[in-house]
């Protein structure tokens, strides 16, 4: 089932799909949004007698570049638990982050965590070299040991610290990157996605529209369940694989194949963690009910939340500019025994439609682009994971198209 096609984009691939009724920004990623940066870096090592094949990596977003003293309103959703998402308790008490969000695998939450520490400590220092201020680094993972050897800890502080200071706006690297370099999705290659889209805003807005971003790591489900744009494709290519196999020695290969991948997959169904961004000014349990909704973009390509999927959404606004660290962080500015208010803008609850509706839509095609653009990839035991084959997928969606 491999495909040696170029591998590209959905939108590239099928031109014609219906992928919602708003449009992307331009570049179709989660730094469509004005001040979201972000950074991907792979870890891929052949074996050694140290270790066995390393595919792993780190994705690194930051909400805006002075993420230490200017918190965003965020919320969080958990649609199945098991998965790690530190930082995620203050988020749900307090609705700010004001963290970089850090994504690998399961085994380098705590190398990420440090990372994120030792890149502020030597920024952050008091003038007598003294750490008086409060930050939760935010790391959220997905389990890539299927085809990495992630026993070898190979993510290190270091890389973290490198992400953050290399973070740009750039169209994020999908695929085989990132923390999803060494990740699978429905029976395939999978890894790091992305996607966004452009909402009309109302004249009173005082602005055109608002964006919203997606970014996925996705490493869930089975191969049956695949759906492209509603098309059955998972169940069509299962399909065609057990009919070729029948005379067609490769063929009977790639089914083998495909069936020790399936096994390892009824042990651990695998994980996704979505991280959303809007520029649309929304507080936190709006936000919440926006990370919400990404599940309903999961399911339409074919997820499930099975019992061990670890599947956690974060969303956040960059809209409003809340301060933190202004009781610590070198002396108060405000007294904190003096409630003082801030002015922000939120958007009316009544208005907020739209932007269910493409964060929905951007979820969707943030997973399908992982799958697209990820690549054939051989991993532990010289277990095969096979990239979606574009070609035949291509074919396929012509009579649903």
């Amino acid at each position: 089932m491999s495909s040696n096609s170029t591998r590209c984009r959905l939108r590239e691939l099928l031109p014609s799909l219906h992928l919602g009724r708003f449009p992307p920004g331009p570049k179709n990623s989660l730094t469509d949004v004005a001040g979201v940066l972000c950074h991907t870096e792979s870890i891929i090592l052949p074996p050694s007698d140290t270790h066995g094949p390393v595919n792993t990596g780190v994705t690194t977003i930051l909400p805006r570049a002075d993420f230490f003293n200017q918190a965003c309103y965020a919320g969080m959703f958990r649609l199945n638990g098991s998965g790690e998402f530190t930082g995620s308790h203050w988020i749900e008490e307090t609705g700010l982050l004001h963290s970089p969000v850090i994504l690998t695998n399961s085994f380098s939450v705590g190398a990420a965590y440090s990372g994120i520490y030792e890149y502020c400590i030597p920024r952050h220092r008091n003038a007598q070299g003294d750490i008086d201020w409060f930050l939760l680094p935010v790391v959220g993972e997905t389990f890539d040991g299927i085809m990495s050897d992630i026993s070898s800890m190979k993510v290190e502080p270091a890389h973290i610290v490198r992400g953050i200071e290399r973070a740009s706006a750039d169209a994020v690297p999908e695929g085989n990157t990132g923390g999803g370099t060494g990740m699978l999705c429905h029976g395939h290659k999978g890894g790091t996605g992305s996607a966004s889209r452009v909402v009309p805003a109302d004249p009173a807005a005082g602005v055109a529209s608002y964006t919203i971003g997606a970014l996925v790591q996705s490493n869930y489900g089975r191969m049956r369940d695949l759906r492209v744009g509603g098309a059955p494709v998972g169940r069509l290519l299962e399909e065609a694989a057990l009919k070729a196999k029948e005379d067609d020695a490769a063929a009977a290969a790639r089914v083998a194949n495909m069936a020790a991948i399936e096994a390892k997959k009824d042990i651990k169904d695998g994980s996704i963690i979505i991280v959303l961004a809007t520029d649309a000014p929304l507080h936190p349990l709006q936000l919440q009910r926006l990370a919400k909704r990404a599940a309903l973009g999961l399911a339409r390509v074919g997820g499930n939340a099975h019992n061990p999927s670890g599947d956690i959404f974060l969303a956040f606004s960059t809209a409003n500019e809340i301060p933190v660290q202004t009781v610590t962080a070198g002396g108060s500015r405000v007294d904190p025994w003096k409630p003082k208010p801030l002015n922000v803008q939120v958007l009316d609850d009544q208005t907020i439609n739209a932007l269910f509706e493409a964060t929905a839509d951007a979820v969707e095609e943030a997973i399908l682009n992982a799958l697209c653009m990820a690549e054939t990839m051989v991993g532990v035991g010289g277990l095969k994971v096979e990239a979606l084959p574009l070609e035949t997928v291509k074919k396929m969606m012509q009579k649903y198209i």
